[in-house]
C-alpha cells in the first residue's frame, strides 16, 4: 500500500508514524508545503515573549530523523496544488518544479489558515502579522529586534490573542486588545470571562470590548475603530480566527460542511472512499450537542491522526465527536472550558441548570490555598453533564480534565459526588471542587434549593423580591448588592418574624454556601426561598462598577 499524506504537523505526522508502526512493509509520503514538519505551534506565543528560548525547542522531529527512525518519506516545502481523483494521484510544487505521486489512500491534514477580513488598509499594513507556524513566530520576533517597538494591539480576544497580550506585555511593549465580542474569551460565558478581564488590566493591558477595527492607516501605524478611535501601534497582532484550508479538497470535488470545512464520516472518510481526512481542516460532530462544529485543537488533531491510522489497518474504530476542552494561562491565572457554554446552550435551545462555585484548590489550612470559580451546566432533569468553566489561579487544569473525563464518560451529576480523588492538604481538600460541585447540583436536583442567577437578580427585585444578605455586618458594610436587608446566617432564626411571609425571597451570601443554608432554614419555614449562585462574589465581578459600595 501506498500512503501519501498533505500535511506534516499534528495529525498529519500523527498518521504517518502510527501507519509506519502498524504497516512496516508500507510506503508512507508525506508532503509538507512548509519549512517544518512536526513543529508545536502551541509553543509559539511563548517562544515570542522568551519563555522558550531556543527555536529547536519547537521542532519535536525532522524530516531527516523521521527517515531515521520510521523510515517514512517526508518532503518539507512540497506543494500539493492538485489532487486527480481519478487516477488517484496529485500533482506537487517544490521550488518551481512540478512533478506527481500516485497513491492508493490519501490523507488530507491541510490544517486552516489565520482569517484575514477585508478591511481598508489591511495590505498596506507592513506592521500587520498572524501567527500560525514557525515563520510566522520568527517574523514577528525578527521585527520586534530590529524596530523599536513600544505598542502592539491584539486584535481578537480568543486564546492565541490572550496569549499574546501576554508574552508581548512581558516583553515590555504598553498592548491594547481590541475584540468585536463584549467580552474577552468568547468561548467562555461572561460572567467567568470578566475575571480574565480584571487580571489583563491588573497586568496594564488596555480591553477594548464591542469594537472592531474598520481601517489600517499610515501602513498599519494607526488603527480606526467603528466608534472612531484611533489607535497608534508599532505591531498589531490579527488574531480573529482561523478558517479550515479545504481549497485542494475543493477543487477536487470532495463534498464540504460548515464554514467550509472538509466533510467526513465517523471513519474520517471524505466522500471520496480513497481519501481521508483530519485535522483543523474537517468538520466534527460537538460532543454534548451532536451538532456540526469546527473545532481546531492540536489534541484532537493528533488523536484523528492516529485513529485514521488505526482503521486504515483494519482495526475497528469511529470517531465519536469533539468536547473541545481548552485552557489558557494569562500571567497568574487560568481559564478553561470543556463542552457547551451557557450561550450556545440557549442558541440551541437545550434545557440547562447553571451553577456556580467558589472551592479553595487545596485545603484552606495549608499555605497557598487560592479560591478557583467553577461553573457547571448539566440537564435538570437528567443531572447529565452539559459543560464545564473553571477559571482562577490553580488547580483549574485537573479540574477541567476530570470534568471532560465525566462529560466523555456520559457521567450525571449525581457521579460526580461519588469521585474518589486523591487528597492531601499540598494538593486538594477532603471534599475536592468536583465533589462541591457535584453536590450542590445534586441539592438542586433533589429540589432542595432554588437558584436564582447574577443575571437575573436586579429584575427579580424590581418586581417585588426581598432581597436579604446573610454575610457578617462587617462584610456587608464593605460591599453590598444594592437594596439589600443585612440579616447574619448566624441571626437569621432569631430574627425570622422580620421577614414578611407575602414576599418572594433571595437570600445572598459571598459565594453561595451560607445563602444555601439560608434557604434551607426559610424554605422550611414556610418561604418562597431562592439562593443567589455564585452570590455576592461573582455578581460583583460582573457588575462591580455599578452596585458595589
Amino acid at each position: 500500500m501506498k500512503y501519501v499524506i498533505i500535511g506534516g504537523v499534528a495529525g498529519g505526522m500523527s498518521a504517518a508514524t502510527r501507519l509506519r508502526r502498524l504497516n512496516e512493509d508500507a510506503e508512507i509520503i508525506v508532503l509538507e508545503r512548509g519549512p517544518y514538519v512536526s513543529f508545536a505551534n502551541c509553543g509559539l506565543p511563548y517562544f515570542i515573549g522568551g519563555v522558550i528560548k531556543e527555536r529547536s525547542k519547537l521542532l519535536v522531529q525532522t524530516a531527516e530523523k523521521l527517515y531515521q527512525r520510521f523510515r517514512l518519506d517526508v518532503r518539507p516545502e512540497n506543494e500539493v496544488t492538485h489532487i486527480d481523483r481519478k487516477l488517484k494521484k496529485v500533482i506537487i510544487n517544490h521550488h518551481g518544479k512540478t512533478y506527481e505521486e500516485t497513491y492508493d489512500v490519501l490523507i488530507l491534514s491541510t490544517g486552516a489558515h489565520p482569517m484575514r477580513p477585508p478591511i481598508e488598509g489591511i495590505d498596506q499594513a507592513d506592521n500587520l502579522f498572524t501567527l500560525r507556524d514557525v515563520p510566522d513566530a520568527e517574523g514577528i520576533v525578527q521585527y520586534l529586534q530590529q524596530h523599536k517597538a513600544d505598542r502592539a494591539v491584539i486584535v481578537g480576544a480568543g486564546f492565541i490573542g490572550i496569549e499574546m497580550a501576554e508574552n508581548l506585555a512581558e516583553r515590555g511593549l504598553k498592548v491594547t486588545i481590541v475584540e468585536r465580542e463584549h467580552q474577552v474569551l468568547p468561548p467562555l460565558d461572561p460572567e467567568m470571562a470578566i475575571m480574565i478581564e480584571a487580571e489583563l488590566k491588573k497586568h496594564n493591558i488596555e480591553v477594548l470590548k464591542g469594537k472592531t477595527v474598520t481601517s489600517f492607516e499610515k501602513k498599519g501605524a494607526v488603527l480606526v475603530l467603528d466608534d472612531g478611535t484611533r489607535k497608534q501601534t508599532d505591531l498589531t497582532l490579527l488574531s480573529v480566527g482561523v478558517v479550515p484550508e479545504s481549497s485542494l479538497a475543493d477543487h477536487a470535488g470532495l463534498a464540504l460542511g460548515i464554514r467550509r470545512s472538509i466533510s467526513v464520516n465517523d471513519q474520517l472518510q471524505t466522500s471520496d472512499p480513497n481519501i481521508y481526512a483530519i485535522g483543523d481542516a474537517i468538520e466534527v460532530a460537538q460532543t454534548v450537542g451532536g451538532r456540526a462544529a469546527v473545532i481546531p485543537l492540536a489534541s484532537p488533531a493528533n488523536r484523528q491522526g492516529r485513529m485514521v491510522a488505526d482503521i486504515l489497518s483494519g482495526m475497528k474504530r469511529s470517531y465519536k465527536g469533539t468536547l473541545g476542552t481548552s485552557i489558557v494561562k494569562v500571567f497568574d491565572w487560568s481559564a478553561a472550558v470543556t463542552g457547551l457554554s451557557e450561550k450556545l446552550l440557549q442558541r440551541f435551545n437545550i434545557p440547562y441548570e447553571a451553577l456556580h462555585t467558589s472551592p479553595p484548590d487545596h485545603a484552606t489550612y495549608y499555605p497557598g490555598s487560592s479560591q478557583m470559580t467553577l461553573k457547571l451546566l448539566f440537564d435538570p432533569e437528567t443531572g447529565k453533564i452539559l459543560g464545564a468553566q473553571a477559571v482562577g489561579e490553580k488547580g483549574i487544569d485537573k479540574t477541567i480534565d476530570i470534568l471532560a473525563t465525566a462529560i466523555h464518560g456520559q457521567m450525571t451529576v449525581n457521579d460526580l459526588t461519588a469521585l474518589e480523588l486523591a487528597y492531601a492538604p499540598p494538593f486538594s481538600s477532603a471534599k475536592a471542587p468536583i465533589n462541591l460541585i457535584g453536590y450542590a447540583a445534586e441539592n438542586v436536583m433533589d429540589g432542595n434549593v432554588q437558584n436564582s442567577q447574577w443575571n437575573e437578580v436586579d429584575q427579580l427585585v424590581k418586581q417585588g423580591a426581598m432581597l436579604i444578605d446573610v454575610r457578617t455586618e462587617q462584610e456587608y458594610g464593605s460591599g453590598t448588592i444594592q437594596g439589600a436587608v443585612n440579616i447574619p446566617l448566624d441571626d437569621l432564626r432569631e430574627r425570622v418574624s422580620e421577614i414578611p411571609k407575602d414576599r418572594d425571597l433571595i437570600v445572598t451570601c459571598q459565594v453561595g454556601l451560607r445563602g444555601y443554608l439560608a434557604a434551607r432554614i426559610l424554605a422550611q419555614k414556610g418561604y418562597s426561598v431562592k439562593n443567589l449562585d455564585g452570590g455576592y462574589k461573582l455578581y460583583k465581578s460582573v457588575f462591580a462598577k455599578k452596585y458595589s459600595n
